[in-house]
């Protein structure tokens, strides 16, 4: 099992990846620790896993809160013992053009985005220096190198972070923890499904053409799957990530390519 023994943190946990990348770790052994500010979502998702043999706890957490990164890390060490692996996959958006946008907007989206993925991989760096090792992984978008209007605040706060995540990696290394970035494309889920419905509404298409014209941009002709976008986030924060730190998985289909 990829994550047996393994205490995996995933903060961000949502209905779509999130909850993909949870069902996923908690099958492969993971003792998975949810962090979210939807608390009704984490309470469905750890008795969906504890009832189906795995384990799983969570805590309400807004990690552009530094004392909710510091309690999340802290129920995991509580609970679990440690901390093994942290998925930041929060994420915050805007749908505002530049122009005339006040930068209070802008502020609240880096606030989540780059400085509370950064104030969540702080709080795991001294459990992981205990373990001798870890394995951070940061959830960006290819919004960034694709741009869509009117994501410039989300697309630049992502940018920040993968910045940021090369710098940590650079920082990490000597203490034996690996910082990667996995960078995602279009997901198939929930979230996807209901930007394919306002695009049509707004377009006045159906949802097929919609779809079909979004799959027409990736190499592999659809939408990847979210399981099998998870396993892609999963590899980087597990054991077969051991020679990996500093790096850019981008898992897109092929959607946008390097």
């Amino acid at each position: 099992m990829l994550f047996k023994d393994k205490v995996v943190i995933i903060a961000g946990y949502g209905p779509g990846l999130g909850h993909d990348m949870a069902v996923i770790a908690a099958q492969e052994g993971a003792k998975v620790v949810l962090g979210a500010r939807n608390e009704a979502n984490l309470e469905a998702a750890a008795k969906q896993i504890n009832e189906s043999g795995g384990q799983a706890v969570y805590r309400r957490t807004d990690i552009s809160k530094n004392e909710d990164c510091l309690a999340l890390a802290a129920l995991a060490i509580d609970k679990f013992g440690g901390i093994d692996s942290c998925i930041n996959n929060a994420m915050a958006g805007n749908a505002d053009m530049i122009e005339g946008v006040s930068m209070d907007v802008w502020r609240q989206v880096f606030d989540v985005n780059l400085f509370g993925t950064m104030q969540m991989a702080q709080a795991c760096i001294e459990p992981m220096k205990k373990r001798g090792e870890g394995y951070i992984v940061n959830v960006s978008s290819m919004a960034h190198r694709k741009p869509l209007p009117p994501l410039a605040a989300y697309s630049a706060s992502k940018a920040g972070m993968e910045g940021a995540t090369r710098y940590l990696a650079k920082e990490l290394g000597r203490y034996g923890i690996r910082v990667n970035t996995a960078r995602m494309g279009y997901i198939g889920g929930p979230t996807v499904d209901q930007t394919i419905v306002a695009w049509a509404g707004a377009e006045g298409k159906t949802l097929e053409e919609i779809e079909a014209r979004i799959a027409g941009d990736i190499s592999i002709g659809k939408i990847p799957p979210g399981p099998d976008c998870a396993r892609g986030v999963l590899m980087l924060a597990s054991p077969w990530a051991a020679a990996v730190s500093g790096a850019i998985l981008d898992i897109n289909g092929g959607d946008a390519m390097p």
